[in-house]
């Protein structure tokens, strides 16, 4: 089974000994993995340093009101110890290039987190207040969490930042 666009046109393969029922939920299910993997390609997380930029400009319009207003926001080789970084001072944000094959909901929270360190420099209750608008940020950090572990970065803190590491 597989399906693809042919311009404006959706081409789903099936076998043809199937049910008309089986049909009905394969083709859905091939629409719905289709759509998935298309928006995968044209997230965010793959995009040019301006379009991180632009994506962060929105997310704090979402949930910062506007407050935080980055000068600078780009990409970075691996980082070691932790996901993203910020500079409040010069209100830039690096977010590690191993965030670009997580879903772009992840790099959003990593985003929201940076962005929440330009109004709110240290890991106080205001500054987890503000990450907690986003409303992915528990799932986000289970995401990081279990990346980590997974491919064996030691990237252990709650907010994905390495325990032994305080900074922004």
């Amino acid at each position: 089974m597989s399906a693809y666009r042919d311009g404006d046109t959706v081409v789903v393969l099936l076998p043809a000994k199937m049910t008309k029922a089986d049909e009905r939920h394969w083709v859905a299910e091939m629409l719905r993995r289709l759509e998935r993997s298309e928006a995968r390609r044209s997230a965010p997380r793959r995009a040019s340093d301006a379009d991180l930029m632009l994506r962060a400009t929105q997310l704090s319009t979402l949930y910062l009101q506007g407050r935080a207003v980055p000068s600078s926001v780009r990409w970075v080789p691996p980082m070691r110890t932790r996901w993203g970084s910020a500079t409040p001072a010069e209100g830039t944000i690096r977010l590690s290039e191993r965030l670009r094959d997580t879903p772009a909901w992840v790099v959003d929270y990593v985003l929201v987190h940076e962005l929440a360190h330009l109004i709110e420099p240290g890991h106080t209750p205001r500054f987890w207040e503000l990450v907690g608008s986003y409303p992915r940020t528990e799932r986000a950090i289970g995401f990081l969490h279990g990346l980590s572990v997974a491919a064996g970065l030691g990237i252990t803190g709650t907010d994905g930042e390495a325990d032994t590491d305080d900074e922004a």
